[in-house]
């Protein structure tokens, strides 16, 4: 059962400097809420992503954007990919994905689709799709999911 990764000990640090309200919501019964959220698999925790932008509700099923994004890279006409969820009124939230093409190649949803179901639970499956000719990304180089989503909820699907 996936669950959210609370860490706790003397190295951990006490308190948000000068935002209470903060530090109460991060903490709870002494130990630090990371956001990040996995499952015990054989003995060791295996992360599915963060609470916030990785963690996809669609159709009662909690998914990992991250398990997809994997998935999706292994595709021969995609080069990098980014996962979101959109809201959805039927399924709770859309499956997207945006994709930077491999050498110019362009990949089509149903196409996708088809290829991904060998790999993918039907439930995982993208439900839409954009092409992009890079996706954002902030200094570090971190796609910024929130940017993505934007692509998606501003053009339907």
């Amino acid at each position: 059962t996936p669950g959210e990764v609370e860490i706790g000990g003397p190295s951990v640090f006490l308190e948000y400097w000068r935002r209470p309200e903060v530090t109460m919501e991060a903490f709870r019964d002494g130990w630090f809420r990371t956001g990040d959220v996995a499952v015990v698999e054989d003995g060791y925790y295996r992360l599915l992503g963060r609470r916030s932008v990785d963690i996809i509700k669609t159709g009662g099923y909690k998914v990992s954007a991250l398990e997809i994004e994997e998935v999706l890279r292994a595709h021969p006409a995609i080069a990098e990919c980014a996962v979101v969820g959109v809201d959805d009124p039927d399924w709770g939230e859309r499956i997207c994905v945006a994709v930077e093409g491999a050498d110019g190649a362009a990949v089509e949803l149903d196409e996708l689709q088809g290829w991904a179901r060998d790999h993918l639970a039907p439930y995982k499956l993208p439900r839409d799709l954009r092409r992009v000719d890079a996706l954002p990304r902030n200094a570090m180089g971190k796609v910024m999911k929130p940017q993505v989503a934007k692509l998606f909820a501003d053009g339907g699907g």
